[in-house]
């Protein structure tokens, strides 16, 4: 074994026979320098080659050096193939051929050959192995991740007192580990802020910041929390992330980009939030609600999750290649939302570095390859969809099918009354000897009503019933056909939004290096071997899936689902790569916590809002986002939670408090994508040809207000305003967090925080006297609390500097103030108006606004 001497071997290329120190050194001076050799001869300790090696070799070198013939007969896809090469000298990384070759440029070049160099850092790794003797990989630990979470025992704490739930038992014994206090309790303001942007996404008034303040009850959070879980805008907020997560938007994409009915799949979603689903019932509907007994509609809506990606209706597009394209996205997405695994890698190849096959990926694309689509959607401007769809009446279309279902059935009734009476024999009989001896009637008509066959009498009654009836049958028969003529053109009008189906059973094959063209061998829906049971009988179709998917035996789902709700409250997760749980993942950094709060949450029968009331009610989250120098130095992320977290808030909501604290919100939930302000011709870069116009449809009146989570998203150019936001392209669970020039751009510019800004001043003047006052008003409305003496001081200084330029520029004030759909106050002079105005913009753009405190 390579460990198991001292004894130097001579590789077996001659051309290292001689001075061989002497050379290594001669190529190290001329390959890396005198400083990148430095760093190679330092050691780090407790090396493993199955952790620390073999990841780097097979990044780095393994698509040369492995399989039947590898580049110069090295295959480094294994120790053993490693040890039999001879290409390592046990503790003499400088002599060994591997590292002179990774170090230097002899020979045919530095290796990985085409490629850019090791980093040092992994060059450092590969010899310190060597130097500590080569050994063989320990002895193998499966991923913490792959092992099913079992619920640990509570630790045992010091200040008890501190502790409110159990997880603030695990965050305190780490923070006593480290020799950290916990932050005390932010204050009451603070608090209901914090809570209010969290769960409904939307700023608390201050009438109810007041009743919480003093509120002296020993429930009195908890009730703040009751109340929030209850507010119908819980489902608009915590629907946000799922939107990213299924690449949600309201339009295909690509060149014509074609719009979709898919807002019917995010209502559902609101809905199915508000309520609580149980989160395994959650996931089984949005993977295989079709499949379930005598599913609803709303069942079969929700498994639009994965039909929400893109579709390509170029002219180019080959069918069968979209299609495919389209499968790939699918099981990238479902085992990124559920799984936190980065299966996409091993759709041309074995995963480099987590045990998923290329077996594994396209045995989970055989659960989607069922469903019944071209790969290419079609239809008429501006909708392009791919079948199955399904169509939806909102509840208002709803009714009116009711009202007309039964307008119908009375019509027929009385049709059918007319048919069987007298009066309707002798008009018929009437009507047919008029036609006979009418020599001008059409030849076709004549020949109907002289014929004897039973075919041509009932062609002769339907045309007398459309063409012939006269009085009150004329009437009875008109209203028939106006009737069903209305539900036609209602059921046509309904939204289709397109849904999952398996009525077309495919063959599904591994892809030859992820080549739809070069199928290999045939494969059948399966979950990841290593993940799954080996006496588990394997799912047959995308309903198994889901029930594998929240079962106990999968040991990611719950710790991905409770890692992104803590992400959603802290701003990171426990683990903080959610979409990777991986080899290559970053540890949680409270393991114990990640799976009691896993196990719990599944225990609990999946329950969505116990498991958030259980994070928002712990001491942890209750912690003043204050932070002192040295805590700050000592753990800048707050990954031990000695404080409360404290982060920018999404474009998203920034324009939600923008229009809650200025009273101009439209608070309707639910329905048709509105187009609230946009920078003028936003879509003009995209084609307008004669069979579409790219002109933005802009809404008008209170849709114009609307919450973000409305506004319309067109894949090709985004809202111009959520400077921030996924581009829906892909999945997406790990949110961004920016302070761009891009982000005060637009809090300064925007149509909709200016007209904002001027609502709300204008508003503080209708309400307050005093100048004081006023600006107190306004800085309430958007931070919740009252400003202190001197920052009170600097708004006022700021009011008199706009004042002065706006009175020595009139129509400055004039322009400023017609932004907007919203009128001005014609009662308020305008150098007062414009003032406060630029006032109340300046307070939205306050550090303070745009963070959740």
């Amino acid at each position: 074994m390579l460990g198991g001497s001292r004894e130097p071997r001579l590789f077996p290329n001659s051309l290292y026979n001689g001075s061989l120190m002497s050379r290594f050194f001669a190529y190290a001076m001329v390959g890396v320098g005198v400083a990148g050799f430095a760093f190679a001869l330092q050691t780090p300790t407790k090396v493993d080659f199955a952790r620390d090696v073999q990841p780097i070799l097979r990044a780095r070198c393994e698509s040369c050096h492995k399989g039947k013939s590898p580049a110069g007969g090295l295959d480094v896809s294994s120790y053993e193939l490693i040890a039999k090469s001879g290409t390592v000298i046990a503790f003499k990384s400088a002599e060994s051929r591997l590292m002179v070759r990774i170090r230097t440029n002899i020979g045919s070049g530095r290796m990985p050959l085409g490629f850019a160099p090791l980093s040092d850092k992994d060059a450092a790794t590969v010899a310190a192995w060597i130097d500590a003797g080569a050994k063989p990989p320990a002895a193998k630990k499966a991923h913490w991740a792959y092992v099913a979470p079992k619920r640990p025992e509570l630790p045992v704490v010091k200040d008890r007192a501190w502790v409110r739930n159990p997880i603030d038992a695990f965050v305190l014994a780490r923070l006593e580990h480290e020799k950290l206090q916990p932050s005390p309790d932010a204050d009451r303001t603070t608090l209901i802020r914090r809570l209010s942007l969290d769960l409904i996404g939307l700023p608390p008034t201050p009438a109810e910041v007041d009743a919480f303040v003093v509120d002296k009850s020993p429930n009195a959070y908890e009730k703040v929390v009751d109340r929030l879980f209850a507010n119908p805008h819980y489902g608009e907020r915590m629907a946000l992330p799922w939107l990213d997560a299924a690449r949600y938007a309201d339009s295909n994409g690509f060149q014509q980009d074609g719009d979709t009915f898919q807002w019917v799949w995010r209502d559902w979603l609101v809905r199915a939030l508000n309520a609580n689903e149980p989160f395994d019932q959650f996931t089984t509907e949005q993977l295989a609600g079709d499949l379930l007994p005598n599913p609803s509609t709303d069942q079969i809506v929700a498994t639009a999750f994965n039909r929400n990606h893109m579709l390509n209706g170029e002219g180019g597009a080959i069918a069968e290649e979209q299609r495919n394209i389209v499968l790939f996205d699918r099981v990238d997405t479902t085992s990124t939302t559920w799984l936190g695994l980065t299966m996409t890698c091993a759709r041309c190849h074995d995963h480099k570095y987590d045990p998923l096959s290329q077996r594994d990926y396209y045995s989970m694309m055989a659960f989607f390859n069922n469903v019944p689509e071209s790969g290419v959607p079609s239809g008429s401007v501006p909708y392009y969809l791919a079948e199955p769809t399904i169509p939806v009446p909102s509840p208002m279309q709803a009714e009116t099918l009711k009202g007309l279902e039964s307008e119908i059935a009375a019509s027929k009734a009385q049709v059918v009354r007319a048919k069987q009476s007298d009066e309707y024999a002798k008009a018929f009989a009437k009507w047919v000897d008029q036609t006979k001896a009418d020599t001008q009637a059409p030849a076709a008509l004549r020949k109907l009503v002289n014929s004897s066959s039973l075919a041509d009498l009932k062609k002769a009654f339907e045309t007398f019933e459309t063409q012939g009836a006269e009085g009150e049958l004329k009437e009875t028969f008109g209203r028939q056909r106006a009737l069903e003529s209305q539900m036609t053109a209602l059921r046509t009008s309904l939204p289709k939004v397109m849904v999952m189906s398996d009525r077309q059973p495919r063959k599904t094959h591994v892809y030859t290096r992820g080549n739809y063209e070069t199928p290999a061998e045939e494969v059948t829906a399966a979950t990841p071997l290593t993940l799954t049971k080996p006496s588990a009988a394997p799912p047959v179709n995308r309903l198994g899936l889901a029930k594998w998917i929240v079962s106990a035996d999968n040991p990611l789902t719950a710790r991905v689902q409770v890692n992104r709700y803590w992400q959603l409250f802290f701003g990171r997760g426990l683990v903080k790569t959610p979409e990777n749980f991986g080899v290559q993942s970053e540890p949680p950094t409270h393991p114990e916590l990640l799976d009691w709060l896993a196990v719990d949450f599944r225990e609990s029968g999946w329950n969505v809002k116990r498991l958030q009331r259980l994070i928002v009610t712990s001491a942890t989250y209750r912690q003043s986002s204050k932070v002192s120098k040295s805590l700050l130095a000592r753990d800048a992320d707050n990954r031990f939670f000695a404080r409360g977290a404290r982060f920018r808030l999404s474009s998203l909501l920034l324009r939600d408090v923008a229009l809650a604290s200025s009273g101009l919100l439209n608070a309707e939930i639910g329905g048709k994508p509105v187009y609230p302000y946009q920078p003028e011709n936003i879509w003009g870069g995209l084609a307008i040809t004669d069979e579409r116009d790219f002109a933005y449809p802009q809404s008008k009146g209170a849709d114009l207000f609307r919450r973000s989570i409305y506004t319309f998203w067109r894949r090709t150019v985004g809202p111009g305003n959520m400077f921030d936001a996924s581009s829906r392209q892909v999945c997406t669970v790990r949110p961004s967090s920016t302070s761009t020039p891009l982000h005060a751009l637009t809090m300064m510019n925007d149509v909709t925080w200016v007209e904002a800004g001027r609502v709300l001043g204008e508003q503080a003047i209708a309400k307050r006297v005093s100048a004081q006052d006023r600006l107190k008003f306004a800085f309430r409305q958007v931070c919740a609390r009252n400003p202190s003496p001197s920052e009170l001081a600097i708004l006022g200084r700021g009011l008199e500097r706009a004042r002065r330029a706006f009175a020595a520029d009139p129509r400055a004030a004039a322009v400023y103030l017609k932004q907007g759909a919203t009128p001005p106050n014609a009662k308020i002079d305008p150098v007062e108006d414009a003032a406060f105005a630029t006032v109340c913009a300046a307070i939205y753009n306050l550090d303070e606004a745009l963070s959740r405190e």
